[in-house]
């Protein structure tokens, strides 16, 4: 391949660093050439490093751009890269005249790149904000900057991550550690502990917190001392404070150092107070040395730093929660060495020189492919279900559908209808549609191959005639603007309306082409029904796929919420539903009496906070024993990862009882629908009983008898592995509808 980066040539920091270790390790392989717009230090570093430089340094914008794209022409470039400002700026340019992919790396937040330089924000801050607008693609540097674009409104099927990465071959330190301080300027005695920070000294970066902290944390850890590396405007400032708060002479500030290795090398903590980031270099240089960090939580930081795991996490500007993690760090060296070799052994695996040139090549054949792609008058799948309502067994299902879309063709263009098209994008990095606006979504119809009527029980009539006539509604809408039908993973009723049954089925037999679904029981609604022209096939619930969220993740939702992470617990996942009041004293029993016999700590976690929550409380309200609310946990793999930490789940969810099956925890469920007594049959589980006939006797029956099966859940797991497997039922027809259109 060959690329051209365009940069201005002034940068300096992570951004300079990203881009000369970028060009350095794709010119193995790729042609990459560099284009700055003025010559100086940066440029010739460029050369110095064997990179090949280009220098446009004239002041005419317009003579720049013509002998730029005379260049590009001439070169066979296939590929515009831009970093920053001017080069974003140039890039718009370059795409009106040229029909090649213009892609840009936001290397930091573009609106806060000029905080305190006012004349500098009205003028490159505006031109960056318009010129990244009308880019093709944009690369984040964190999975969190991809995050803060989408906040902003920029589409996710244009958007990838990538991170800095570093080379982390080991070096011999250069000096000791003392000798270092010493010529620092450092006052130090024996058994001294040395924070450190290399950063600009500028308002983002929040260097006064880190000062603050550092005083309040000296007083009772006095032989710590700080060492900070950078320059910037707030050089005096900072000095001042650390005069006005007596700690002068156990900090020292070095300036611009040029031997960033001897710095991480010399000190015991690393840290990072920023306000925001992307994904600094600061953490990877530390974590290349060893070095235990505590960093503001922020941007990417969360995505190398697990708090508690391989390092602290603050909230930004706290500088007493930052204080108390120094202290903690300063009088506990294993602690200190522990977290250090856990950040080393993450960092190294995933955050490598060679990983982020690999990383960077991925994109350039993903952008290449989605060009010819786009020649395509059809492509893509629009998918339609109950989502962006805040229930996380709902969106567990777009999850699963995506993931598995995905699998088929990664560069697939997907579309979800969502009652919070926004929230939906930054959950799932999905093209999201507001479910009402129909002018849109029948556009999309026609530009889609594809309409996926997705999961769970849309097809029923007991809680809202209008949901069902909606969804049918879209089915023969779909068909009729040129789509393949796929009802993916589906449950069907209950449809009690004698009109609605035999407009069901006629939707169904005129405008679907492949039916898949969850359970037995529909499968014999349909037959019922008289449904029989579209392909059917018995598959099962997509969301048995999905996985836990790491272990870590799990262990800090526990801590966060005051609970030991191997500390033993019944869940409990209710929900409103008519005759649930009744029963509020028997669940209240229920949860006792499994905290009194078991010594099992209740759980209350909902899955639509909307309903379940109030459910809940009025539980909790009758309950003696002690007991917690996880209302933090929405996403799936953080739902999937908490049930799988549980003894036991009581639940009226049906996703609560399908995650906690396929983690082999022992099941008791409360039926308010038939949906989840055919789930339950379907994989051998008889401890269930509708709502109406729950007494508390039979809850604590119910509760013994999952206890003595909690020694052996072979059996559930097998069964969950056979859903698994039937579930491929449900990408194969989507596989198949695609092939045939494509």
């Amino acid at each position: 391949m060959k690329i051209i980066h365009l940069i201005s040539g002034g940068d300096g920091g992570g951004a300079k660093t990203h881009v000369f270790s970028l060009l350095k390790s794709l010119n193995k392989t790729e042609s990459a050439i560099l284009v700055c717009f003025r010559a100086g230090p940066f440029s010739d570093e460029a050369i110095a490093l064997g990179i090949p430089t280009v220098i446009f340094s004239h002041k005419n914008i317009f003579k720049t751009f013509r002998e730029l794209k005379k260049m590009v022409v001439r070169e066979g470039i296939q590929i515009i890269h831009c970093h920053g400002s001017r080069g974003n700026m140039m890039g718009a340019l370059l795409k009106h005249s040229l029909k090649l992919p213009v892609i840009t790396t936001v290397h930091s937040d573009y609106q806060l790149d000029y905080m305190g330089r006012p004349l500098h924000r009205i003028t490159y801050g505006v031109i960056n904000s318009i010129a990244l607008r009308r880019l093709d693609y944009r690369i984040g540097v964190s999975d969190a900057m991809v995050d803060l674009l989408l906040s902003r409104g920029f589409r996710p099927d244009r958007l990838f991550s990538i991170y800095n990465g570093i080379d982390f071959t080991p070096v011999q330190p250069k000096t000791t550690p003392e000798e270092y301080w010493k010529k620092a300027g450092l006052q130090t005695e024996e058994g001294c502990v040395v924070v450190g920070i290399a950063a600009r000294l500028s308002p983002v970066k929040d260097i006064a917190t880190l000062i603050r902290a550092f005083a309040m944390a000296a007083k009772k850890a006095p032989k710590l001392r700080l060492l900070i590396a950078g320059d910037g405007e707030l050089s005096t400032q900072l000095k001042t404070l650390a005069e006005e708060l007596q700690i002068s002479g156990k900090i020292c500030f070095m300036g611009w150092i040029s031997d960033i290795r001897s710095f991480y090398q010399s000190i015991h903590i690393n840290t990072l107070t920023s306000l925001s980031e992307t994904f600094p270099y600061a953490l990877t240089e530390g974590a290349r040395e060893h070095l235990p960090t505590v960093a503001s939580r922020v941007g990417g930081v969360p995505y190398l730093i697990d708090h508690g795991i391989n390092g602290f996490l603050f909230p930004a500007g706290n500088a007493e929660a930052l204080a108390k993690h120094l202290v903690t760090l300063a009088e506990n060296p294993g602690l200190r060495r522990r977290f250090g070799e856990a950040l080393y052994q993450k960092a190294s695996t995933k955050f490598s020189l060679e990983a982020t040139r690999l990383r960077q090549i991925s994109i350039y054949e993903t952008v290449l492919r989605r060009q010819d792609r786009a020649k395509k008058k059809r492509d893509g799948v629009l998918i339609c279900g109950a989502y962006g309502r805040g229930n996380a067994g709902d969106d567990a299902i777009l999850e699963a559908i995506l993931i598995e879309l995905r699998q088929i063709n990664p560069d697939l263009p997907l579309w979800v209808l969502s009652r919070h098209p926004r929230s939906t994008q930054l959950s799932y990095r999905v093209n999201s549609i507001y479910t009402f606006s129909f002018l849109h979504f029948l556009y999309r119809m026609k530009k889609s191959v594809l309409y996926i009527n997705g999961g769970g029980s849309l097809m029923q009539d007991i809680t809202s005639r209008r949901s069902l006539w909606f969804y049918l509604y879209t089915i023969w809408t779909a068909k009729r603007q040129g789509c393949k039908v796929l009802m993916y993973g589906c449950g069907i009723g209950p449809i009690n309306h004698k009109n609605h049954r035999y407009l069901l089925a006629k939707c169904l037999n005129q405008s679907v082409d492949i039916i898949t679904l969850r359970d037995p029981h529909s499968l014999k609604e349909l037959a019922d029904l008289e449904v029989n022209r579209p392909e059917i096939k018995l598959s099962a619930d997509p969301t048995v796929v999905l996985p836990p969220a790491p272990a870590p993740i799990i262990d800090d939702c526990l801590s966060q919420a005051g609970l030991k992470p191997d500390g033993k617990f019944i869940c409990f996942t209710l929900r409103r539903w008519p005759g649930f009041t009744e029963k509020v004293s028997a669940f209240a029993d229920a949860a006792d009496y499994a905290y009194e016999t078991y010594g099992l700590i209740p759980v209350f976690l909902p899955i639509e906070s909307r309903m379940d929550l109030p459910a809940s409380r009025q539980v909790a309200a009758e309950m003696k024993s002690p007991h917690v609310f996880l209302e933090e946990a929405t996403d799936s793999g953080r739902v999937i990862g908490l049930l799988s930490r549980m003894q036991i789940v009581v639940s009226m969810r049906l996703h609560a009882l399908v995650f906690a099956a396929s983690q082999g925890v022992p099941l008791v469920g409360v039926v308010y629908d038939q949906k989840v007594s055919s789930f339950l049959s379907s994989i051998g589980q008889d401890l269930y009983q509708d709502l109406d006939k729950i007494t508390a006797p039979m809850l604590r029956e119910y509760i013994d008898r999952a206890i003595g099966r909690s020694k052996d859940t072979s059996f559930l797991q097998g069964a969950v592995a056979r859903l698994v497997e039937l579930e491929k039922e449900n990408s194969s027809a989507a596989k198949r509808l695609l092939a045939g259109k494509e």
